[in-house]
This record gives C-alpha cells, sequence and structure tokens, in this order.
C-alpha cells in the first residue's frame, strides 16, 4: 500500500511544478530556463496486458526547443534492485511515446537510499553496455539543510521538500522550527507561486507521516498558527482526498488524450489517410470507453472512417 509521506514526496511537485527549477541547483544539478511545465499521465501501460505506472510526469516546455524534455519523478523510500528494470522500462516507454529525451528524477528520505539511487542502472553483459541510465537524485547528503527561518520563508516549497527529506534526520527539529516560522511569517500572504502557506504546512503533515515529527509539526502549527486545519488531526483528507477529484478528472482527461493519440499513431504507421474531421473527433472524445472500441478498430480497419461504425 502506498503510504501518505511517499505520495507527498513526489505530489509536492504537482502541487508546485516550478519547484524543479528552484530545487534541483541546489544539489547541483542544472535545470534550464524554461516557458511552462506541465504534468502529464503516469499510465505508462502497454496495449498489452502490463501495467507500469510512474509516480508523476512532467513535460517541461523550454523556449526555443521544440517539444521541450520529459521528466519522471519515482518517491524511493529503500533500495529495491527491481526499481531499474521499472526505471529503465519508464524512460524507455516515454521516448516512444512522445518523441521526447526523458530524464528520471528519484526523491528519498534516507542517504542509504539516496547513495543507492545515484548509481548508474547498466544494462548489458561484460563484452557489451546496451544502454545505461543516469538517474537524478534529490535527498538527504544531497540537498542542504535548511534551518534558517528567513531562507525558508523566502522559498517555502524548497524548505518543505528539505523537510520531508531530512524526515528522519536527528536533526528535523531544528528544520520544522525554521519552517514553521516561515509559514507563520504574514501568514496571509501566498507561499512560494500560487500555493497558499496553509496549503505547505498540511503538506508537511501527511509528508512526515505518523511519528514523532509529526507530532512536534501539529504542536508548532499550534502555537504559530491556531485556525490551522491539520492542528490534533490527521489531514490526509483534506490534502490527498480532498484533491482527488480533480486529479481523478486530470487523471481521466490524460488517459482519454493518451487512447487519442494510440489510435491516430496506429492509423499512420498502418497508411491509413485521417481526415481532419476523423482527426478532430478522435482528439475531442472523452469517453474511455469509445476510445478502446476505436483502438480495438483501428488495428483493423481499411478506411478512417470505419472507427465509427455502429456495431
Amino acid at each position: 500500500m502506498v503510504s501518505s509521506p511517499h505520495e507527498a514526496l513526489h505530489r509536492i511537485f504537482r502541487v508546485d511544478p516550478g519547484l524543479f527549477a528552484r530545487l534541483l541547483p541546489r544539489a547541483g544539478i542544472g535545470f534550464p530556463e524554461h516557458t511552462a511545465i506541465e504534468p502529464l499521465d503516469t499510465d505508462l501501460t502497454e496495449i498489452r496486458p502490463l501495467e507500469r505506472r510512474v509516480d508523476s510526469v512532467f513535460r517541461v516546455h523550454v523556449a526555443g526547443e521544440e517539444g521541450g524534455f520529459l521528466l519522471a519523478v519515482e518517491s524511493q523510500g529503500k533500495p529495491d534492485p527491481e526499481k531499474h528494470n521499472s526505471w529503465t522500462y519508464y524512460l524507455a516507454h516515454m521516448y516512444a511515446k512522445y518523441r521526447l529525451p526523458p530524464f528520471l528524477l528519484v526523491v528519498c528520505k534516507d542517504k542509504a537510499t539516496a547513495a543507492w539511487a545515484a548509481e548508474p542502472i547498466r544494462v548489458g553483459r561484460g563484452f557489451h553496455t546496451s544502454m545505461v541510465v543516469f538517474p537524478l537524485v534529490l535527498g538527504p547528503g544531497v540537498l542542504p539543510v535548511i534551518t534558517d527561518a528567513d531562507e525558508a520563508a523566502r522559498d517555502l516549497g524548497v524548505a518543505v521538500f528539505s523537510a520531508l527529506a531530512y524526515a528522519t534526520d536527528p536533526g528535523l527539529t531544528a528544520i520544522l522550527d525554521a519552517l514553521a516560522s516561515g509559514v507563520a511569517d504574514n501568514a496571509d500572504k501566498p507561499g512560494s507561486g500560487d500555493v497558499d502557506r496553509v496549503d505547505w504546512a498540511e503538506i508537511v503533515e501527511v509528508g512526515l507521516g505518523e511519528g514523532p515529527g509529526r507530532d512536534y509539526w501539529r504542536k508548532l502549527m499550534a502555537t504559530y498558527t491556531p485556525n490551522f486545519p491539520g492542528s490534533n488531526s490527521i489531514v490526509e483528507e483534506s490534502w490527498l482526498e480532498g484533491r482527488a477529484k480533480g486529479q481523478t478528472e486530470g487523471k481521466a482527461e490524460g488517459k482519454a488524450e493518451g487512447k487519442a493519440e494510440d489510435i491516430l499513431r496506429i492509423l499512420e504507421v498502418r497508411g491509413i489517410e485521417i481526415p481532419d474531421s476523423v482527426r478532430e473527433r478522435i482528439t475531442d472524445c472523452t469517453d474511455l470507453d469509445v476510445l478502446v472500441t476505436w483502438l480495438d478498430r483501428s488495428l483493423s480497419a481499411v478506411r478512417a472512417e470505419e472507427l465509427f461504425v455502429e456495431e
């Protein structure tokens, strides 16, 4: 079962996509100037009955570069050699599906996992290497610890991620002290980007998980912001489940777009001419059941219009 701390460590980027550009340079990883960062569908399942789902996927638009690039984000709680197979698959499939260069970012909560995740993944044998994957990693030992309240207040997104990354560190209380002061400072003003400071506070509570760290955070919030909705309560509902409807709708929309792309791609590969009216009807459809039917028909149709023939 996926835990709330696991979800928080990668969903924080969905809440504030611009966090990539502010956070990665702190770990010594360059990030290009960009015009937009948009979340993509996380379902990388093929037509075959094999399910592969990455935690979060983003498309980064870069001025002067057609298409930009893709960023897959994986939250990793402990070393797991099986993940090497999944990560290699994710990148290969994303490259084949979107025809854009993909990168893998692994976010961790302990130094051992971060060190393991940073190791190159080599595919091949002693006589030849077919592929090498170099993951980017954010976690303890890679990012600086933020214990200064002024620094935390300047960029709450970075400070929140730092707190989640160092959630098991012995110095967590000092990190949370600085972060609580930053959250409470001018609490009526928005935080980083379009994210409200109360939302950041809730993300911290969810991301810390059960334990003394969360208990300490609740006490801090009760002191600094008495009206904090997470005080003395579990906030998974308000942050994870409370956003479930919007995320589900976005996920369904992303799946529909993906199915439409697959249909058009199959027709193109088979050399079937696609009139503008057919292309528009396919791309405008949001009914997954209908799209699956059209996808099946696209494998054998002689003309594009045959997709819409009633049984």
